[in-house]
């Protein structure tokens, strides 16, 4: 087999995609059977991602790589188009490693294993896609197939106000999905070239005029995703509602799509309107960090505050953006890919404590820790690295993204300062909440009723294995995070070279031989 033919990308996406079509003809009475089809598929996939990442991913090379492009509709040059780089390579490998735990998670799922099971799968390829496609309106076709699994899911296997949050989950997402499609169609057919192609799209000469309303609209749209303040009030809902595989696709994937694109529209193909609004970024970054913490504060709904504690951390990632520094720009990925892993554990945890207890309020589950000591010590830990303690990669992602900023040139020691010393508010409370939060369920007044039940068992093997594949990575990354910052390193250097090109005060201090031209993007050449 000639590796460098082999189409690795579009097999990797459309293989969960065409298998989901076969659950409904499996034989299957009681979904025992389906949901080991499932896991097995998402295995299979996982395994062809990783596959093709180590045989045909350069670290050193920031390029695209693993490229296909194949003709749709020749008239307005659509085409599939489909590649990897360090923006999207460590996004990808996350997705097919979350949604594989995520499968995993659901074998308690006895309600249209099915259709649950279908959906799964449906959105493992879609999730894939939107992380892969190389041009914009395929973009947003792949962005809208994937909200429909997400909406279904909710409503049929949430809880009791489950119609109120998928519906407010659809709207707010598919609203701001048509600022997608407004930007790429007005970026495509810009200038004598009709052209969806990102490359190409990136070649054009925007004016700063267009660049900046194209930029406010697609902050909006993923602002939704992110979320940014005040655009996140559909996140808090339907985590409240969610189940657990739910949860950890909400937290551990698709937040990570508002960043990535943020990434890799918005700073890397309007670099001049990002200039504009850097300093914009950098504040909503900090009233998420502090108006979500202080929120989640005052949660007695364990769902929420885990949700609004989700908030607060990624608006580490609008930081990172903004900071014109390599270093900023690196923790900001290194923050999605963190938040990623420990989002999803903290939301297994959670819908694990759930299935148990049957309540949600923290004054409902004094005590119960001593009954479920595995359970509790696995939330424990997965509270710790979500506070960003040393040793664990929550601390080394916000730590960059920290430095990154306070060392900037693109801004006045006085911004900096104000602005470091509200976001280091948000840093203090968290651990706070969480603490306090452990302290409640461990040790707590006891619910005497709650205690006595007979079915607050520990954790099983399936729930213990599921938290350690989270918890390896994790640690692995807090101790040493080059695991993951090499994958990126040459791209993001490239894309902060860009960007500081775009402002007139800084000057590109590092110029070496393979940074001659934006190698994510394709961008124009950087003198």
């Amino acid at each position: 087999m000639n590796f460098s033919n082999f189409p690795w990308l579009t097999t990797i996406i459309l293989f969960p995609i065409i298998a989901s079509l076969f659950v409904f003809i499996i034989p299957d009475k009681d979904g025992k059977t389906v949901r080991w089809y499932a896991l097995t598929v998402g295995l299979i996939d996982f395994v062809l991602i990783v596959y093709a990442f180590y045989q045909g991913y350069d670290f050193n090379n920031p390029n695209l790589q693993l490229v296909e492009s194949y003709t749709w509709v020749s008239d307005i040059d659509l085409k599939w188009s489909v590649g990897a780089d360090g923006l999207s390579m460590p996004l990808i490998l996350l997705t097919g490693f979350i949604t594989t735990l995520a499968i995993m998670a659901a074998w308690p799922v006895t309600l249209k294993p099915k259709l649950f099971y279908f959906l799964m799968l449906a959105m493992y390829g879609g999730q894939i896609a939107v992380f892969a496609v190389q041009d914009m309106l395929l973009f947003f076709l792949v962005w809208e197939l994937e909200l429909v699994p997400v909406y279904l899911i909710l409503s049929i296997w949430g809880g009791k106000r489950r119609l109120y949050a998928a519906t407010k989950f659809i709207l707010y997402t598919a609203g701001g999905s048509l600022f997608i499609l407004v930007a790429a169609l007005t970026m495509a057919f810009y200038g004598d070239t009709i052209t969806f192609d990102m490359t190409l799209i990136a070649h054009k000469d925007f004016g700063l005029n267009l660049q900046l309303l194209l930029y406010g609209g697609l902050l909006i749209a993923y602002g939704v995703k992110l979320p940014i303040f005040p655009l996140h009030t559909w996140l808090p809902d339907a985590h409240g509602e969610a189940t657990a595989p739910a949860h950890m696709l909400l937290a551990g994937i698709l937040l990570k799509m508002g960043g990535y694109a943020l990434i890799r529209m918005n700073a890397g193909m309007l670099p001049d309107a990002h200039a504009t609004f850097a300093p914009i970024l950098i504040i909503l970054g900090v009233v998420n960090i502090i108006y979500a913490a202080f929120t989640s504060f005052a949660q007695r709904n364990l769902k929420r505050k885990i949700a609004y504690s989700s908030i607060s951390h990624m608006g580490f990632v609008l930081i990172g953006i903004a900071s014109f520094t390599d270093l900023g720009m690196s923790g900001a990925v290194l923050q999605m890919i963190s938040h990623g892993l420990i989002g999803a554990s903290l939301f297994f945890m959670v819908g694990a404590t759930y299935d148990r207890t049957h309540t949600l309020m923290l004054d409902d589950m004094g005590g119960v820790g001593q009954k479920m000591k595995k359970i509790f010590a696995m939330l424990a830990n997965c509270s710790k690295a979500s506070l960003a303690l040393p040793g664990m990669s929550g601390f080394v992602a916000e730590l960059m993204v920290f430095i990154g900023f306070a060392t900037s040139d693109a801004y006045s020691f006085t911004f900096k300062l104000i602005m470091v010393s509200l976001a280091a508010v948000g840093v203090i409370l968290t651990p706070i909440y969480l603490l306090s939060m452990l302290r409640e369920m461990l040790y707590g007044e006891e619910n005497k009723e709650l205690v006595s039940h007979t079915k607050l068992v520990d954790a099983e093997p399936r729930e213990v294995f599921i938290i350690a594949c989270l918890l390896i990575p994790i640690i692995g990354i807090g101790l040493y995070p080059k695991i993951v910052t090499q994958i990126y390193d040459s791209t993001t250097h490239e894309l902060t070279l860009l960007l500081r090109h775009s402002v007139p005060s800084l000057q590109v201090k590092t110029a070496t031989e393979n940074t001659s031209q934006f190698i994510a993007l394709n961008a124009p050449k950087i003198n």
